[in-house]
């Protein structure tokens, strides 16, 4: 990617023709402590799956008995099963590792002179790094320069105090693994993977452990529950057809027929196969989920904490207006403000290479207006870095005789620690609210002499004359109040979480239309609130200003204690433990430090706080394809299984009408249609104007279940009329199993399309753009016309040549089963009560 010309005159990098050599030197620069998933491995999985377990004793059983023919088909089922499962394994595993990819930390390396954004897995020992604060280091390097450098170095010592760093102190090396706290600095890499300090160590902190989400424990259960039914039913029907037949081996052969439709199988598949291919669409789109599994909570989320300055607002200041103090004036720009001591001051308590917007506009304005700016020789000896509640920060400069101190902050830190009269105090905190009212963001610079050699312990002490006041302006971004008005149109509440002053925030809500601004609650107050006080209050307000990571950490912690899905946007240092414990973190890709993303769950690539609103969307849309996909999956077992037992254990003359055979098409008809028809279907139109799920939502809320029981028993009571018809009017068995099975085949088709919406009828879903849709009706019609109309397919499944008569029949019976939904999706449910959810 192209940059910048390296600052580093005499360092040049290495040259990129050089770097793939490098690379198969050195290997890319990644923590190996598990060996790559090879595609045996996945077949391996495959094969101790029950499902495929079943078949390969269905098929020994069928070989013991002699019937060949019937044993080469389990095989052939065998082997398109294990294709099936191969592929959506395959097909997940691709898109997780393209998110690996998309996830990966970037870093600023020099190469040819120029300063270039690459991926941290590419960096080789011997290039030059440029890491910057809250960045996490990506391999141990040897600093070559820097500016008030000081690293978090605990995943490595243990010691949570940052330590000063640059090229001439006793240990000038930074580990990967560590953050950088303050400054920035251009070092030599010396080790990467493995062979850094942190991978001797054998940690690794890209590695995250993610504990089962509550949808996967819920599926997990299910099928669980399923299994044991399976198992319990299995040993009934092998025990009577034992004890009617005295036949062990063909009596196994029929309870293995009712195990393989009690297994669901495709549910678990389905699970892992929509979260992993959801994720990999998102990317596609620009956001970027680090885990898959966080999915499942975008579609809850009903609260959405932002952050002021690069969120809403574009992060491009400009300086407005500036307060002098000496001349006791309010200028914006002009003559006034050429040769400020105001913007001076400023410039001097701002990092030397800025990489804040805030500092950028300072040194931009400084350059425009300040002609003669010796102040720029001055040589840097000390910094007191931002720190305290509001926080200020000072730079310590070197001068004949004695030291220059410029400071700059909030206005009520700096004008605490000037030598002011309380109604100068006064007087220039009234100034600073009006402006702050414009929807500035104000702040106080101070400037002090020190003559003394060694510096105070905080920064506070320094005897502080007052300079003035900046007021700068951020501009809302193009479009946020649309965005904003999406959110609330979704049931999400909006909290706006800054460190500005009230008024500033206040007049970013007007402007784009947050709700709730006229009270607000400062970060002082929500750390000295009780727990209980905390919770209302977060209910109550919108607006959190004066905000500090503790603070924001609280507010957090205290939606999720109210049972709220929360989440959180931010995009520095100091935003990353409320990303972290927040149960959404989103971070913005462009703007955002390596440490925002790293705490982050959602990275948004190009800042567009409009990608939060397409999140949650895709978020809700993959929730409801799952749960049209397991629903149909219920649905279509209940007759299979029901077909394959009632009419053993009520005696009927033809007891056992299905083999495995049958059983194992009519699931190799289920398994793509759950998994792979379902995920390709379109978001509903109004699936952003519900309100999100909550909570402790489940999966198979009791009225949902209870529609999709209904549907898998309608469907069996017209295949059991059928089966009972047919058979005492005299049919044959084969006449009679022909009917069943073609009216079951036919009911999935039907029931396939009818579960497409829980709330819109089929003259609306037939519109609904899949382009699986046609392949899932001529595939099944095509499968029909095999097995009744090629005489030796038709003889492996045991079945009779069918009449179109009969066939009408079928389909009538399969229609009317089905259909039903259809009716009480039209007539009985109203739009604003969909099926898609329930409130608790």
């Amino acid at each position: 990617m192209p940059g910048k010309v390296s600052p580093l005159k005499d360092l040049r990098g290495f040259a990129e023709k050089d770097i793939p050599a490098l690379q198969q030197q050195y290997g890319k620069n990644v923590f190996y402590y598990e060996k790559p998933r090879h595609l045996y491995q996945a077949f391996v999985d495959v094969v101790r799956e029950p499902m495929f377990l079943l078949l390969l004793l269905a098929c020994v059983i069928y070989f013991m008995l002699g019937q060949l023919a019937e044993g080469f088909m389990m095989l052939v089922a065998i082997c398109m099963v294990a294709t099936i499962s191969l592929y959506q394994e395959i097909r997940s595993t691709k898109a997780l590792e393209a998110l690996k990819q998309f996830t990966q930390p970037m870093v600023t390396v020099i190469r040819d002179g120029i300063e270039k954004y690459i991926q941290s897995q590419d960096l080789v020992p011997g290039d030059i790094i440029k890491i910057e604060e809250g960045n996490k280091v990506p391999a141990d390097a040897t600093i070559v320069q820097a500016n008030d450098l000081t690293v978090n170095e605990s995943i490595i010592t243990g010691e949570s105090l940052p330590v000063d760093k640059n090229e001439k102190t006793e240990n000038p090396v930074v580990y990967q693994g560590t953050t950088i706290n303050s400054g920035q600095c251009y070092a030599r890499v010396t080790a990467t993977g493995n062979n850094t300090a942190l991978g001797k160590l054998g940690k690794t902190v890209t590695a995250i452990t993610v504990p089962k989400t509550l949808l996967q424990q819920q599926v997990n259960k299910f099928v669980r529950q399923l299994a044991i039914f399976g198992i319990s039913a299995f040993l009934v029907i092998w025990a009577i057809n034992f004890i009617k037949t005295g036949l062990w081996v063909e009596s196994l052969l029929f309870a293995l027929t009712l195990a393989m439709a009690a297994v669901p199988e495709e549910i678990p598949v389905a699970l892992s196969s929509f979260m992993a291919l959801g994720a990999w669409q998102m990317s596609k789109l620009g956001i970027i989920s680090r885990q898959p599994q966080i999915i499942e909570n975008l579609g809850s989320v009903n609260v959405i904490c932002l952050d002021k300055t690069g969120t809403i607002t574009e992060n491009q200041m400009t300086v407005k207006a500036i307060y002098d103090f000496e001349k006791d004036i309010l200028t914006e720009a002009g003559s006034q403000w050429t040769n400020s001591q105001v913007l001076q001051y400023a410039l001097l308590a701002s990092e030397q290479n800025p990489f804040d917007a805030m500092e950028k506009a300072i040194k931009e304005v400084h350059e425009q207006f300040i002609q003669h700016a010796h102040w720029d020789q001055l040589t840097q000896v000390y910094e007191y870095p931002l720190q305290g509640r509001p926080p200020m920060m000072t730079h310590i400069y070197s001068k004949s005789g004695y030291y220059l101190a410029a400071a700059k902050g909030a206005p009520e830190r700096i004008v605490g620690v000037c030598d002011l009269t309380d109604q100068q105090r006064e007087k220039i905190m009234q100034l600073a609210t009006g402006e702050a009212a414009k929807g500035y963001r104000v702040i106080g610079v101070a400037g002090a002499i020190h003559k003394e050699k060694t510096f105070p312990a905080t920064q506070d002490e320094f005897n502080w004359q007052f300079e003035g006041l900046l007021c700068l302006y951020d501009p809302p971004r193009h479009n946020i109040d649309q965005v904003i008005r999406q959110f609330y149109d979704a049931h999400i509440d909006v909290k706006l979480l800054t460190g500005d002053y009230a008024g500033t925030a206040a007049n970013i809500c007007r402007q784009t239309g947050i709700k709730g601004y006229i009270k607000y609650v400062t970060g002082d107050q929500v750390l000295l609130m009780k727990e209980e006080e905390l919770k209302k209050a977060v209910e109550e307000v919108s607006l959190f200003v004066r905000m500090f990571p503790e603070a924001k950490l609280q507010v957090i912690n205290a939606l999720k204690s109210n049972g709220h899905i929360v989440a959180m946007t931010g995009d520095g240092v100091n935003d990353a433990p409320a990303l972290k414990s927040s149960d959404i973190g989103i971070a913005l890709g462009k703007k955002g430090t390596e440490m925002a993303k790293q705490a982050a769950d959602l990275i948004i690539t190009d800042d567009d706080l409009g990608k939060v609103v397409e999140a949650i969307r895709q978020g809700r849309k993959i929730f409801s394809n799952l749960k049209k996909a397991i629903r149909y999956i219920i649905s279509i077992h209940i007759p299979i299984i029901l077909t394959a037992s009632v009419p053993l254990l009520l005696g009927w003359k033809y007891p056992n009408i299905f083999t495995p055979i049958h059983i194992i098409f009519l699931e190799l008809i289920m398994g793509p249609t759950c998994s792979i028809f379902f995920e390709r279907e379109p978001v509903e139109e109004n699936i952003m104007i519900l309100p999100p799920r909550e909570r402790s939502f489940s999966l198979f809320e009791q009225d949902e279940l209870l529609i999709s029981i209904v549907q898998g028993l309608m469907i069996t009571i017209g295949v059991l009329w059928l089966y009972h018809f047919s058979m005492t009017n005299g049919a044959s068995f084969y006449h009679t199993r022909t009917l069943v099975f073609t009216t079951l085949v036919i009911s999935n088709i039907f029931l396939t399309f009818t579960n497409r919406s829980f709330t819109q009828n089929l003259t609306k879903t037939i519109r609904y753009k899949n382009r699986l849709a046609p392949w899932i009706v001529l595939i099944s019609v095509l499968f029909l016309v095999v097995i009744n109309f090629v005489p030796a397919i038709q003889s492996i499944f045991g079945l009779s040549a069918i009449t179109f008569t009969n066939l009408l029949l079928c389909t009538g019976i399969a229609f009317v089963a089905v259909i039903w939904f259809e009716v009480y999706k039209t007539n009985l449910y109203k739009p604003e009560q969909p099926i898609l959810r329930k409130r608790r």
